[in-house]
């Protein structure tokens, strides 16, 4: 049986997840209260929008925190899982508050109000500032959370600039319909993104093949290996999206010596190094052994 563990966790990471929860957080409050105060369903669907942000970056955050812990007996793969619970507490939560957004931008269709401009585009300038440091921040993270948190607030400043533009428009035309038009885009675009992201996190959940790996491909290269006649039970699946985990059976023929199935297995695990395989288990049979597990 072989095992492999690799965990690779960064100071700075977690300093850069830090100063961007903080910035997204207090500009999701100021947000909220401004689109009350400028009466603007855009600026509060974005205000939806920076919530789900700061609670993945806070989640992130907090979960780069939890990953330095060791493996125990109580979690014997680590911590890197809890990740998944956090990305499906945060995709509930946003689909909720879609749907709140979305009646409140059809009633204001339907019932057109003023929107405060001047508001608007002081609020886009600022929104674009705060998510685009933001964004700089984690630009270069290494890590799968900040790649993930930083392309969610690239989408919110692009967010902000829509906000702007109509902003500007409504300054000098009588458009009381394009703040909720907008609001709308905005918040059937995200609802899109959650609902992907959240079917991302149940495949996970469920222990499905990750999408980068192509099992077929492994087994053919696996059945090249000489003295190995078959394999069964063969499991790949991800304990986050990013570390995944391969388990199998390989049984082998012609193999006089002990030697020779360390040698075996050695060229399997060569193989799977190929892959970002961050654990591994390798159970070898020999000649007439009966795996009971075989026809499971």
């Amino acid at each position: 049986m072989a095992h492999d563990h690799s965990h690779n966790h960064s100071h700075s990471s977690g300093k850069n997840l830090k100063v961007a929860f903080f910035l997204n957080l207090g500009f999701t409050i100021l947000e909220i209260l401004g689109g009350l105060y400028v009466n603007s369903v855009a600026i509060l669907s974005d205000a939806l929008h920076d919530l789900g942000d700061s609670l993945s970056l806070g989640l992130s955050w907090y979960l780069n925190e939890r990953s330095k812990k060791e493996a125990n007996n109580k979690f014997t793969f680590g911590y890197g899982r809890f990740s998944l619970l956090g990305a499906l507490i945060n995709s509930v939560v946003l689909i909720v508050g879609s749907i709140y957004i979305i009646i409140a931008a059809i009633e204001r269709l339907i019932t057109p109000e003023p929107a405060d401009a001047k508001g608007m585009f002081i609020f886009a300038i600022i929104g674009i500032i705060v998510n685009g440091y933001a964004a700089y921040k984690l630009s270069g993270g290494k890590t799968l959370n900040e790649r993930v948190v930083s392309l969610h607030l690239v989408e919110d400043v692009l967010g902000w600039v829509a906000v702007l533009i109509a902003s500007v428009v409504m300054m000098f035309v009588d458009a009381p319909y394009l703040d909720p038009a907008l609001s709308l885009a905005i918040t059937l675009y995200i609802l899109y993104n959650v609902v992907k992201r959240l079917k991302e996190t149940m495949m996970i959940m469920l222990q499905g093949t990750p999408d980068d790996i192509d099992p077929d491909k492994i087994e053919k290269e696996i059945l090249q290996v000489e003295n190995i006649t078959s394999l069964h039970h063969m499991h790949i699946w991800s304990l986050e999206g990013e570390h995944h985990v391969f388990t199998v059976h390989i049984k082998v023929n012609g193999t006089a010596s002990f030697k020779e199935v360390l040698a075996v297995k050695s060229n399997v695990k060569a193989i799977l190094k190929n892959y970002s395989f961050s654990h591994y288990t390798i159970e070898v049979e020999l000649g007439e052994e009966v795996c009971e597990l075989e026809s499971c």
